[in-house]
């Protein structure tokens, strides 16, 4: 493909933001990729998952919004893992030698049922804060792939992404969403067979998430109107599995609807405690009491 059309912006972040590779299990073919921006004296970042189809540098917008206003985010790419459990102990062993105790986690898609995973994995001595699930579901069994998630690692390249491809809108579509579809395309080519297999092997394995271990856990679900590969039935079952959970609607946004503003509005109930993901020279007294009594005004963010 030719240079995506965010190139402004996102050649910027590029060259600015330094790409950091960490290997933190005893196979040193596993390698973490991730961008680490914003104030390094923040101990309770907002991490970014990516979705089957995405990089640490989908979210290049949310790095440079989010630091802007203050706040550190590190946005993650996974080494290849074959099963969930071994995910989450190596995400694990990554917080530990980033030396964070706490963290905000942003997941979409298949990054946010890894990180309702994890915030399981680790329920007996908590290391996630608060979950923001994007298009995100609770259970493999949605996709009715179960049986070949196991064989996925036998397939080619091309065959995989084909897979990745067909759950892309492919009707008409506005140019910002056009433009966000291109800018996946290009972002699946550069994932290599293992790479794609393993994520799908993750999509697909048979696995559901056990709220009653993750019910003290703050959490917001955004998810759109229109069309993308998450079922309504999905949807309807991450409602009830979170009756408390803020909501973030939007009327577009199809698979990607990855906008800072939902970030941030989930963040804002943090500010002024030791979870904050944000500077507190960044926030003014009389801020921080003007987002604390908006925040009581409306469970549900339109």
């Amino acid at each position: 493909m030719g240079e995506i059309k965010v190139s402004p912006d996102y050649n910027w972040f590029r060259g600015s933001v330094p790409l950091k590779k960490i290997i933190v299990d005893d196979d040193d073919s596993k390698i973490w990729s991730l961008y680490d921006a914003g104030p390094r004296s923040i101990r309770c970042p907002l991490i970014f998952l990516p979705p089957v189809s995405g990089t640490a540098d989908v979210f290049f917008r949310q790095i440079l919004a989010l630091t802007g206003w203050g706040y550190r985010v590190i946005a993650l790419q996974y080494p290849v893992y074959w099963d969930h459990l071994e995910f989450c102990d190596g995400f694990r062993k990554l917080l530990d030698h980033l030396q964070l105790d706490k963290v905000h986690l942003f997941g979409a898609s298949l990054g946010g049922f890894l990180a309702q995973k994890f915030a399981e994995y680790t329920h007996k001595s908590p290391r996630v804060h608060s979950l923001i699930l994007c298009n995100s579901f609770s259970d493999t069994s949605i996709f009715n792939q179960t049986w070949t998630a196991n064989s996925f690692w036998l397939m080619p390249a091309f065959m995989l992404k084909k897979i990745v491809l067909g759950n892309f809108s492919s009707g008409p579509v506005d140019p910002m969403m056009a433009d966000a579809i291109d800018f996946m395309v290009d972002r699946l080519e550069s994932l290599g067979q293992s790479e794609l297999a393993s994520r799908l092997t993750l999509n697909c394995q048979n696995s559901y998430v056990e709220p009653h271990k993750i019910r003290d856990i703050p959490v917001t679900i955004m998810d759109v109107f229109d069309q993308s590969a998450l079922s309504t039935e999905a949807k309807e079952e991450m409602y009830k599995l979170y009756p408390n959970a803020r909501r973030a609607h939007l009327k577009t946004g199809g698979n990607f609807p990855y906008l800072c503003r939902s970030a941030e509005i989930h963040l804002l109930q943090f500010h002024g405690t030791k979870y904050a993901a944000i500077d507190p020279s960044m926030v003014s007294a009389e801020e921080l009491e003007v987002q604390k009594g908006s925040l009581g005004i409306s469970q549900e963010e339109q």
